[in-house]
């Protein structure tokens, strides 16, 4: 049983309220856990357990898919929290802090990332597309 407390009404009010001002519209989220290790060196609960398998805990997760990409914050602890984004399986990307000690904090940190990411897709596209149509002519 994970002592991890589930995402408060108000966090997810904030969770919502931050989509809203950063998409202008109303982003579905989905509530889900995840099993997350959280202490990297740690070892499973039975010490007499040698596989060296860290010990995983259930998490509180919020998810959600906005332009193309998937985001999730897992709550690690009463005001503990993780975040990352991805496009596919093989594309994830976190934000470069492993955990952060506010929510706002952790959303913000996802959609500026994810903005950043995104905007340079964008200009590596377009360069790409100049560079090929100079080549051509």
């Amino acid at each position: 049983m994970s002592t991890i407390p589930e995402f408060t009404a108000a966090e997810l009010a904030t969770i919502r309220e931050m989509l809203m001002q950063r998409y202008r519209n109303e982003v579905e989220i989905h509530l889900a856990d995840s099993e997350v290790c959280l202490d990297a060196g740690g070892r499973g609960a039975d010490p007499a357990d040698d596989r060296g398998s860290p010990a995983t805990v259930n998490c509180p997760t919020v998810y959600w898919h906005q332009r193309g990409a998937n985001f999730v914050v897992v709550k690690t602890g009463a005001t503990g929290f993780r975040t990352q984004f991805f496009y596919t399986p093989h594309e994830q990307f976190g934000t470069g802090i492993d955990e952060y000690r506010s929510l706002d904090e952790c959303v913000a940190a996802a959609l500026q990332t994810q903005s950043d990411h995104e905007r340079d897709r964008d200009q590596a596209g377009a360069s790409g597309a100049t560079a090929l149509t100079e080549d051509a002519g």
